[in-house]
């Protein structure tokens, strides 16, 4: 049989399972906003193209794919501020619970 060394023994941690749920909470922020950040410009894009601009403004189908373009960009940009938002109080918060353990 071999011999093992007590500090080898004591080397090996026991699962964390705290950081399991936190990998896993991370995992679904990330995924929930990967899916906000394909579907609401897109969406918003055409929807805004034929149904406000076209639709409502009367505009031209080539002054409605350029507004409806910013509309999509300035989406991008509130999806990602929101995402960076949920994430910095994300981290807080878990190293607020760490920091108390």
């Amino acid at each position: 049989m071999e011999r093992f060394d007590k500090a080898a023994l004591n080397a090996v941690q026991p699962c964390d399972f705290r950081n399991e749920s936190s990998l896993a909470s991370t995992l679904k922020t990330l995924l929930f906003f990967t899916a906000l950040m394909i579907t609401v410009p897109i969406g918003l894009y055409f929807t805004t193209k034929s149904y406000v601009f076209e639709g409502a403004f009367g505009m031209s189908n080539r002054d409605s794919y350029f507004y409806a373009a910013i509309v999509a960009v300035v989406a991008v940009h509130v999806v990602l501020a929101l995402f960076v938002y949920v994430a910095w109080n994300e981290g807080s918060r878990q190293w607020r619970e760490g920091k108390q353990d």
